[in-house]
């Protein structure tokens, strides 16, 4: 009960504050922008196709003279919106949980009319819009969301059009019929909409959007996702200041999931406290969407919420000869799919893509697919992520092919959780000293220290480097930070030479802690497809009497680079360093005798049955030959020993020399 008057109580002390308070908040956008005709006014009531709603996360609408009503223990922004659909004077809204205000005029594109929402939450801000009835049809509660101040990339530019208006640039994106259009930013000064295939969800690290301060980004609501095996990550500690939807009297976290995936809108994550509480709270955001809000997240304690990595969508063809999986994603994928036990013979390269398949050939060694029966064959899958090493986003899949006179069934499972972790502090040290280097220690721990001979993928462990002397005047820093497969020998760059991480998905930055001497890299455990074993080379390098901090680029979620601090400035260079090694094993988590399965979809190419009982049919007489040939070698030599009883004469070496046809016969079968 606490914690939903906490929820429902905090936008209640917001809707308090004075005008002038809000006006104390208020950071305005430049106003040399051309005025908006798509947004609908108190004098242009009418629309000759439908109405529905921009949304704008983290701005407020502060005109208070114009405020209709204020709707405290609204718990649903559909709620909220349907309030002032039904209301023909109801041109705006602010949406904070447990808060609807609506206004009978709307912000359009006067800048000046919002103000940036950081305290004590973030608000939702929506206003009505008038769309053309010439488009495909959405149940969702608004059409597009904008965002002030972005634009998309070159690299992700599909399209350049002329337009006039944000709303005319976001109407060309939902009409597009030509491409599936996710997103588009619009910019006045040079009149161009630009249509983008990727919205910020599907784009994940990748630069998708860049700073524009007269720009708009637009990202539309409706648009084809997979659906049928989604999986989150767990950010602990954390909720949401501001959601979509509050429900309560929710029995679990997994009907809290369903109701996500089943939500009126594209729930991309929620939060589940616990089964005391049964408050289960759902939003369309994520980190990679309130990268320009300050603070979205409160911290609570024993609060966790789960953020939506990836969707797929498996479809499973049973042909003739072999198996071929196609594979949607709703993020792009940059990796490999292989077959489990050959990650070197069975693979295929993916890059920058949201649809791939892999085909598994029946008699190919090189796949090594399983045949559990009289036509029932099985392979095993990896979906990675990463080039070169397996972690904790990855996904497994068991396939199946079954043939049969009745119909035909593939089932997959699921064996992975997805769970992608970053981090963005890097670091670098360097120190020139003619003192006696100390003795320093590489050791593979938990996270409490602990040292650790083995883990599973995803495990939270870290890299702990110690100085063993208690009266070291030194302290370290890392760099050239190197993971090595224990089998064949690859090897991949964690931290780079001057102490940054390259990829904080993998290894974060090292840290200190409490003293100097010791050194602190968090990572997600991860493995070598065709090993268990990680080793892990490092160059240490002391300095006097610290480290101090250093600038790296770190890219975030929004795709942006951004200048982090971290520990390691580099002073005087020494010529050498301390070379450590250590290692560990890490097993996989991909348990494909797992009764954890979903029905997918399956094709079965024609003729395929056939093919299959002309391959029996060919084996049997196969067989048939090789028991005939038996049966003859029996019975010859059978006669060769009868044969030697009566003439001893050894045979001739050559056909053609004189000799018993007895002894011709038993050289043959000799």
């Amino acid at each position: 009960m606490m914690y939903i008057l906490r929820l429902v109580l905090l936008p209640v002390l917001v809707a308090t504050l004075t005008e002038g308070q809000r006006n104390r908040e208020r950071q305005t956008r430049p106003a040399n922008r051309r005025p908006e005709t798509s947004f609908l006014t108190r004098s242009e009531l009418t629309c000759d196709g439908d109405i529905s709603f921009e949304l704008i996360t983290g701005f407020v609408y502060s005109s208070a003279e114009d405020i209709m009503d204020s709707k405290i223990g609204t718990l649903l922004l559909s709620d909220c919106m349907a309030e002032c659909s039904a209301n023909p004077d109801c041109q705006a809204l602010n949406f904070e949980t447990g808060l609807c205000v609506l206004f009978k005029t709307a912000a359009g594109d006067n800048s000046a009319a919002l103000a940036v929402s950081q305290f004590p939450v973030f608000t939702l801000y929506a206003q009505k819009v008038c769309l053309p009835k010439d488009r495909p049809a959405c149940s969702m509660p608004w059409a597009y969301e904008s965002v002030p101040g972005l634009a998309v990339t070159k690299h992700f530019e599909v399209d350049t059009r002329p337009a006039n208006t944000r709303g005319e640039c976001a109407i060309m994106c939902l009409q597009e019929d030509q491409f599936i259009c996710r997103a588009a930013s619009f910019d006045p000064i040079t009149g161009n909409c630009t249509l983008a295939q990727v919205d910020r969800n599907m784009a994940g690290r990748k630069r998708l959007i860049e700073l524009n301060p007269t720009a708009d980004y637009v990202e539309v609501a409706c648009v084809p996702k997979p659906q049928k095996m989604c999986e989150f990550q767990k950010l602990r500690g954390l909720i949401l200041k501001t959601v979509d939807a509050v429900h309560q009297g929710v029995g679990s976290d997994e009907e809290c999931r369903e109701r996500c995936l089943k939500s009126n809108f594209s729930c991309a994550s929620y939060d589940y406290m616990s089964p005391s509480e049964q408050v289960c709270r759902l939003s369309h955001h994520t980190t990679a969407t309130l990268a320009h809000v300050d603070e979205p997240y409160l911290k609570i304690e024993n609060s966790t919420s789960f953020e939506m990595q990836s969707c797929y969508q498996v479809t499973v063809e049973c042909r003739g000869a072999e198996m071929l999986a196609r594979i949607s994603t709703s993020t792009i994928f940059d990796g490999k799919v292989y077959a489990k036990n050959r990650p070197n013979s069975c693979v295929i390269d993916v890059t920058n893509t949201t649809d791939f398949e892999i085909m598994i050939p029946y008699n190919d060694i090189n796949c090594d697919v399983v045949q559990e029966g009289p036509g029932t064959f099985s392979s095993n899958i990896i979906i990675q992520h990463h080039d070169m090493i397996v972690t904790s986003a990855d996904v497994g899949l068991a396939l199946h092919c079954k043939y049969e006179l009745q119909n035909q069934t593939v089932t997959n499972s699921l064996l992975s959780g997805l769970e992608v972790k970053s981090a963005v502090d890097t670091a670098e040290f360097f120190e020139e000293t003619i003192v006696e280097s100390p003795n320093v220690v590489m050791r593979v721990t938990n996270t409490n220290g602990e040292d650790i001979i083995t883990a599973q993928v995803g495990d939270n462990l870290a890299l702990r480097f110690e100085i063993t002397d208690e009266n070291s005047p030194y302290g370290i820093f890392v760099r050239e930070l190197v993971a090595m497969d224990g089998q064949d020998n690859s090897e991949i760059l964690l931290i780079d030479n001057s102490g940054c991480p390259t990829d904080t998905t993998i290894m974060q930055a090292v840290v200190q802690m409490d003293s100097v001497a010791i050194m602190h890299a968090p990572f997600q455990a991860f493995k070598f497809p065709a090993s268990e074993v990680v080793q892990f080379r490092a160059l240490v390098t002391p300095c006097l009497p610290h480290c101090e901090p250093v600038q790296c680029d770190v890219q975030g979620f929004d795709g942006l680079f951004r200048r982090e601090q971290s520990l390691g400035r580099r002073k005087r260079e020494v010529e050498t360093g301390i070379m450590l090694a250590q290692s560990v094993r890490i097993t996989d988590k991909f348990a494909f005798a797992a009764t954890q399965k979903e029905e997918v979809e399956v094709e079965v190419a024609q003729g395929s049955c056939s093919s299959f009982t002309s391959v029996v049919v060919a084996c049997a007489l196969f067989l048939a030959a090789q028991l005939v040939l038996l049966m003859a070698w029996s019975y010859l030599w059978h006669k060769k020993r009868a044969t030697k009883q009566i003439d001893p004469t050894p045979p001739s070496l050559y056909f053609g020399a004189p000799s018993s046809r007895a002894s011709s016969t038993s050289y043959l079968t000799d």
